[in-house]
């Protein structure tokens, strides 16, 4: 039988109140250390940083939050979908209570990846680097698209979402593999007992708000976004998984090629034989990646 994964290094957690919700905060390392700050993707949780943590060479504070309505950070009550800006909101208040007033060091995956960039035009003097981890955005939406968006968000209301549970945390584990066959056993055994909880039923429910399931009503807004990138003052490191599959496919395209021109000190690189969850895949050359790049 397969034993789940044994940290190299422990993390602790606390709450920080912002914004009307507790949010949990995942820390790793001496609080004398250099910080640095790490955040999550869409259906993931803090804890997916652990095998990149245990990968870093050199002692760092780590903070990992998770983001509302995911892991133990509480989602707004009766929330019917997330809104992107709130992502935006809450960092900033996270990095308030946690780092007041220091440029901090980034790292986001995925969605975290997007509200991280965002968030270093928005705020450019808080962010003195920044990793982002396959947070590529999405393709550009037309404002033709906007009726038939609201009208499905619409009809999603009407039928509330629901998350799947399951039998077992070996069940959670076997749905992680199954999503990521990269992923060992070892450390999707461990990944499910922080992905999912315990329900009274005895089940194992995913530690997610279904609302973020729903549709969301607004378009993404590309001029937006490109707007935003031209203010970044931080030098930005975008690193890309070799396997990428369909939902990547525009990020060699010209079109996207021309959306990285605004990012003023861009510089990209690739990890080989990962996919989309690279931060488990290829964790010891992510870790390597980060601290190359902070460091230089």
């Amino acid at each position: 039988m397969t034993e789940p994964y044994r940290p190299r290094h422990a993390a602790r957690s606390t709450f920080v109140e912002a914004r009307g919700l507790r949010h949990h905060v995942r820390c790793w390392g001496d609080p004398a250390a250099p910080p640095l700050v790490m955040v999550h993707g869409w259906m993931d949780v803090s804890a997916s940083f652990q095998f990149v943590v245990d990968c870093l060479a050199r002692e760092r504070l780590v903070f990992a939050p998770d983001w509302r309505g995911f892991g133990l950070t509480a989602g707004p009550v009766n929330a019917d979908c997330y809104w992107f800006p709130d992502y935006l909101g809450d960092l900033d208040a996270v990095l308030d209570a946690l780092l007041p007033e220091a440029a901090v060091d980034l790292v986001g995956h995925s969605m975290g990846g997007n509200v991280a960039t965002i968030y270093a035009g928005v705020r450019p003097g808080r962010v003195r680097r920044l990793v982002n981890l396959e947070g590529f955005g999405m393709r550009a939406a037309d404002a033709t698209q906007a009726p038939d968006r609201l009208r499905d968000w619409l009809d999603e209301l009407r039928t509330p979402a629901r998350m799947r549970d399951y039998d077992s945390p070996a069940a959670v584990a076997a749905r992680l593999v199954q999503t990521n066959p990269r992923l060992p056993m070892d450390k999707a055994l461990w990944l499910a007992g922080h992905w999912s909880a315990r329900t009274d039923a005895g089940r194992y429910a995913l530690l997610g708000d279904a609302a973020h399931k729903l549709v969301n009503p607004y378009l993404y807004r590309v001029d937006e976004i490109v707007a935003t990138w031209r203010r970044i003052e931080a030098p930005v490191l975008l690193v890309a998984a070799s396997d990428r599959g369909k939902w990547h496919s525009f990020v060699e395209t010209d079109e996207y090629r021309e959306r990285l021109r605004a990012i003023p000190k861009l510089e990209r690189a690739r990890v080989e034989q990962a996919g989309h969850m690279l931060h488990h895949d290829q964790p010891d050359r992510v870790a390597s990646l980060i601290e190359e790049f902070f460091d230089a």
